[in-house]
């Protein structure tokens, strides 16, 4: 493969694209960071604005304007159908894999245009894209989780598909490290829940289990507090020690690679590990907003995991 390609962050790219990939810079965990060899930083950013897309269509946080739908090829009226759009988005990016079944065009969407080059040069199947499909769906239909094993289900499509892709993308892949791997995405998606308990409860969605709210005595009104009380702290600081457990699976991972694709892998890692302990330090109370870890422990962290995965090796 050469390495000549612009990045998504490097090439021009319209309003509506580029409110998509700017938010790469509020994740927890560095999305293509530039020490990435610059076809790596292609392909992770197209395959992160291909997630994000999807993610702001199951949370109706599109860019304004309804530029996305137009892109999409759905009507006015059904702009802000998220179900809509997530049919929209899936033949979109069936495109993608077959590009001109019967002279049918290729994608419309930019964002499904760059999935061209990582879904060609890296033999990409379709099913990884089609799980964080349906998440999103599920997400419309599904507002509660009864049980732990409930929300896993939920993480194996909303999260565990894009570590499977990093994987591919570095040609990396074998069993051992999608089973650490799919460790690691689940503990990054709980963690994202937790600092966003309010946020999602405002869109009327829970993803902490029923049964762990009854546990700790926790009810839906708790959590619409400002501040969390004892029982919500509990409540948070137990997933977060779950979170924790699983983060630790993935830490020999990051040993059984090697070069840059161990520091990128390592800063997945760390990246969760410094937002648990920005929790931690909040001493457990997400409610007021989300604990973000300063840059400073960002880097502490991923030095542990460096650290810690090379004596596991």
């Amino acid at each position: 493969m050469t390495e000549t390609r612009q990045t998504p962050a490097e090439a021009p790219a319209d309003p509506v694209t580029r409110h998509t990939l700017d938010q790469a810079t509020a994740e927890n965990f560095p999305v293509a960071p530039f020490f990435l060899p610059r076809a790596w930083r292609h392909d992770l950013m197209a395959l992160y604005g291909y997630a994000r897309l999807v993610d702001d269509i199951g949370d109706g946080d599109l860019a304004p304007g309804g530029g996305d739908a137009r892109l999409l090829g759905v009507p006015p009226e059904a702009a802000d159908d998220r179900l809509a759009l997530l049919d929209a988005l899936e033949a979109d990016l069936r495109r993608v894999f077959d590009p001109a079944p019967g002279g049918v065009p290729g994608p419309r969407h930019p964002l499904l245009r760059a999935l061209r080059s990582p879904v060609r040069d890296r033999s990409l199947t379709i099913e990884p894209f089609l799980g964080l499909i349906a998440a999103n769906r599920q997400d419309q239909l599904v507002r509660r989780y009864a049980t732990y094993e409930e929300l896993l289900a939920y993480c194996e499509l909303s999260a565990n598909p894009v570590g499977l892709l990093v994987l591919q993308v570095s040609g990396t892949l074998t069993p051992e490290r999608l089973r650490r791997s799919n460790a690691v995405c689940t503990a990054l998606q709980i963690v994202e829940h937790l600092q966003d308990v309010s946020e999602d409860l405002a869109r009327d969605r829970i993803y902490l289990p029923a049964e762990d709210l009854r546990r700790f005595h926790v009810s839906e009104n708790d959590l619409a507090a400002p501040t969390g009380n004892a029982s919500v702290r509990a409540l948070v600081a137990y997933q977060a020690d779950r979170a924790h457990r699983l983060l630790d699976e993935g830490v020999p991972l990051v040993g059984s690679v090697h070069g840059r694709l161990r520091l990128l892998l390592a800063g997945f890692v760390g990246g969760g590990r410094a937002a648990l302990a920005a929790i931690a330090a909040a001493g457990y109370d997400v409610l007021p907003g989300p604990p973000r870890p300063a840059r400073t422990r960002l880097l502490h962290d991923v030095g542990a995991v460096l650290r810690r995965a090379r004596k596991e090796r």
